[in-house]
């Protein structure tokens, strides 16, 4: 009888831990920035956050380029690709507005004072 409600207890600890792992891969993506947004190149997108608001990372490699606030809005369909959505700046710039994961049925849409304020960060690297 000892003997199940270990193996019932270490089955259910094992299902817990891969379903964080499985929650941290659920909220990760690739993205490859062509204009000058940020700066054009091939980045990871993560989030953190049950939603609707979300604090997302963009790291190059390793390094985090940049951290900002985005909304989590559920699309109809999951996208098909990795894409992004950006408006022009004054300067010429381009201002990263949306950003869409391969396979997720989510966008992570940017408020347009976040957006600014992190391209500005992430150009005087």
């Amino acid at each position: 009888m000892k003997f199940s409600k270990v193996t019932i207890l270490l089955i259910g600890s094992a299902l817990a831990f891969s379903s964080g792992a499985f929650a941290r891969d659920a909220n990760k993506g690739k993205l490859h920035l062509q204009d000058k947004t940020i700066n054009p190149g091939n980045y990871t997108v993560e989030w953190t956050g049950a939603g609707p608001t979300v604090e997302v990372t963009l790291l190059q490699g390793k390094q985090t380029v940049a951290t900002f606030p985005a909304h989590i809005t559920e699309q109809a369909a999951p996208n098909h690709e990795d894409a992004y959505g950006s408006a022009p700046e004054s300067d010429g710039s381009r201002r990263l507005t949306v950003i869409y994961i391969s396979g997720k049925r989510a966008a992570l849409e940017l408020e347009q004072n976040q957006a600014s304020q992190q391209a500005g960060m992430s150009d005087s690297k």
